[in-house]
């Protein structure tokens, strides 16, 4: 296996070789090929190649290209397992990596075609009228850098971290480069590989570089470009405060290993399910990857009286962890991913006892090579010694830390300054607000765990693409993840300002207070393609009656004063009886619905609701159905027709032409045709 640069659309075999070895047997596996590389052209094919091509589709169509290929990653993944078992991964470890990350790609599509515009750029939030008459307004827009993304991976998942770095930038238009660790390149490059031969991306959205340091490449990065770095704390701050990063103020963001911390709660007692559950969580983190995992619990908190309970309970499980050769059957702990990895490992575990006593573990293992022994470590004044606090052994270490309050188990958490996540587990509510909020400013993540939340826990050690994954301080101070979040955090925002019809044209998304255009045909009579963006139809008048009210009291039941009570009412706020809000809404789809068959397939929600002035018995309503917004859904099998969505928004006033009541509705209207998306 040859493992080389995808650069400029082609691949590049010529240079220095480089034997990449088994973590598991020593053996060569593969060889590393570094190419003297024009990283200045390569950043101008990202930008002037795979840029445009890429701001030429809607950010769902982006997004649907990154689930396709998933789709097409996953039918691959054996090949990927068998790979992965050389980098010391057990069949356990590895679907983290393999299949955690191939999932994670589809959530980040899911939720980008969920919440984010179809356009090429995203409409964020609602527009901000900026003047008296409103003829002045501002709207938020997220619109595609014109450069590109730069990912440098760490070692430990080759494959999660090129995925979950990928799909963002990519469904947000910009262009990818991706550069991971020597350690493990080859399954990354494996995966890289098929996704060149998938050709489900446009010709230069994606790069490769094969290399150990990318040579200038910072050099050539321009103020649209961003960089995400994952990897140590060291290295990373040293690539942030390169002089063409600041000098450009190029994007960085940095997502560090932590000193990540478990508390065990103070209520918590051996007997107790919260406290199997941590012993197995801890014991776990030490273990799965092999300890190397950026978000691995290193400081075990714990209530004075329990340190004893905790050590002894812990060596019972971990001395069943069976370590060796990750591809025989029972392993649960492989390798780590060199040699190199284990002596550093050794080194900053040494550094560690010398300052804690041990209470399990040896020195180095049976194997050699890059295996390592699990080692659990006690310090007896976790607030007093700060090595433990700042020195992190990068494999199956952790270290015991006694508090005797809740404050100090506060404190010690917060002591490394910074953390990817924090983990809980406690029975008591009220301990678990406490700790919580005290702990919440220094970690990126916290996760509460009881005995009714633990079967369907995701785990302490687990990012989720729906949630954000960095942290403050030592963490790096970044963010990745978070759903649609991800996707923004590789977009410029940009505030518009201007008339709201203009904005309208822009934007291709109804801005409230711009001009419409009269609908000579019924909306709810149009195919999906036919509605136009600012189109609207005007109801005829209707006017409420006493008669109205008391019949829609007996139908829902809502017999509240101010609609009822004659006296009452003119005490309230109104001085006079009027008609219920949701009345209003009932009328004023009576009054837009079209009641034929059409392309409206239903309606299914509203957004925004607000009831903005009293409607009085004697009052007379009309509502304004205008075609706000619109996003094409994915035909299914199961569906009997293409549709999309549509959003209507709906301005119901009086007879003086005040607006009474607004919102949006949701509708899915067919299609006249299936499009590339469709199954």
């Amino acid at each position: 296996m040859r493992v080389n640069s995808y650069v400029n659309g082609k691949w590049i075999d010529a240079g220095d070789e480089s034997d990449l070895l088994s973590s598991v047997t020593g053996n060569k596996i593969a060889t590393l090929v570094e190419s003297d590389l024009n990283y200045k052209d390569i950043c101008e094919y990202a930008r002037n190649v795979g840029g445009p091509l890429l701001r030429e589709m809607t950010i769902h169509e982006r997004a649907f290209k990154i689930k396709f290929l998933a789709q097409y990653l996953l039918d691959r993944k054996e090949k990927y397992y068998e790979i992965s078992t050389h980098t010391g991964a057990t069949k356990r470890d590895s679907w983290i990596d393999i299949e955690g990350g191939i999932i994670t790609a589809f959530g980040l599509s899911s939720q980008a075609r969920r919440n984010l515009s179809d356009l090429p750029w995203h409409v964020e939030g609602g527009a901000v009228t900026l003047s008296r008459k409103g003829t002045f307004t501002g709207q938020h827009i997220c619109v595609p850098r014109h450069g590109v993304a730069v990912q440098i991976n760490a070692f430990n998942f080759p494959i999660w971290g090129m995925l979950e770095k990928l799909a963002p930038a990519f469904i947000a238009g910009m262009p990818t480069i991706v550069k991971p660790s020597p350690l493990g390149c080859y399954l990354s490059h494996a995966v890289f590989k098929d996704i060149i031969e998938s050709e489900i991306l446009p010709e230069g959205s994606i790069q490769f570089i094969a290399a150990d340091i990318p040579g200038d490449l910072f050099d050539h990065l321009i103020s649209q470009d961003q960089v995400a770095f994952t990897g140590s704390a060291e290295t990373g701050k040293r690539l942030k405060t390169h002089p063409n990063i600041i000098a450009n103020s190029v994007r960085f963001n940095l997502e560090a290993d932590s000193l990540n911390c478990s508390i065990l709660g103070p209520d918590v007692t051996p007997e107790m399910e919260e406290f199997e559950l941590y012993i197995k969580e801890v014991a776990n983190e030490m273990t799965v990857k092999s300890g190397q995992k950026c978000t691995a619990i290193r400081r075990a908190i714990v209530p004075a009286n329990l340190q004893e309970n905790v050590i002894d309970a812990l060596k019972e499980r971990l001395d069943h962890v069976n370590s060796g050769d990750p591809s025989q059957v029972g392993t649960r702990m492989g390798p780590l991913s060199s040699s190199l990895q284990a002596d550093r490992f050794e080194e900053q575990a040494q550094k560690l006892m010398e300052v804690t006593d041990t209470v399990y573990g040896k020195g180095k293992h049976d194997l050699g090579g890059a295996y390592a022994n699990s080692k659990v470590l006690l310090c007896h004044k976790p607030i007093q010694v700060d090595d433990v606090h700042t020195i992190e052994a990068f494999g199956p270490l952790t270290t015991i830390m006694p508090y005797q309050t809740i404050k100090e188990a506060i404190q010690i958490a917060n002591k490394a300054d910074g953390s990817l996540v924090g983990s809980l587990f406690t029975a008591d509510d009220s301990i678990a607000a406490e700790i919580s909020m005290g702990c919440a400013p220094y970690h990126g993540r916290f996760m509460i765990i009881n005995r009714h939340s633990a079967d369907e826990s995701t785990g302490h050690g687990s990012p989720i693409a729906s949630l954000m994954h960095g942290g403050p301080g030592r963490a790096g101070g970044g963010e990745e993840l978070g759903g649609a979040r991800s996707v923004l955090h590789h977009m410029q925002r940009v505030a518009l300002q201007g008339s709201p019809t203009t904005l309208t044209a822009i934007l291709n998304q109804y801005i409230k207070g711009s001009d419409t255009i009269e609908s000579e045909i019924h909306p709810f009579k149009k195919y999906f393609e036919e509605l136009i963006i600012g189109e609207a139809l005007v109801t005829h008048r209707r006017t409420v009656t006493e008669a109205d009210i008391v019949n829609f009291g007996s139908i829902s039941g809502d017999h509240f004063y101010a609609h009822f009570d004659e006296i009452a009412a003119k005490d309230s706020m109104f001085g006079k009886r009027i008609a219920h809000g949701y009345f209003v809404l009932s009328a004023a789809a009576g009054m837009f619905v079209h009641p034929s068959p059409g392309p409206v397939l239903l309606n299914y929600g509203l957004e925004d609701l607000r009831f903005i002035a009293p409607v009085a018995p004697g009052d007379t309503i009309r509502a304004k159905l205008i075609v706000k917004r619109k996003t094409r859904r994915q035909k299914r099998k199961s569906d009997r027709d293409p549709y999309g969505m549509v959003w209507f928004d709906v301005e119901v006033t009086n007879q003086d032409e005040v607006l009474v009541a607004e919102y949006t509705i949701l509708t899915l209207v067919k299609r006249k045709k299936s499009l590339n998306i469709d199954e």
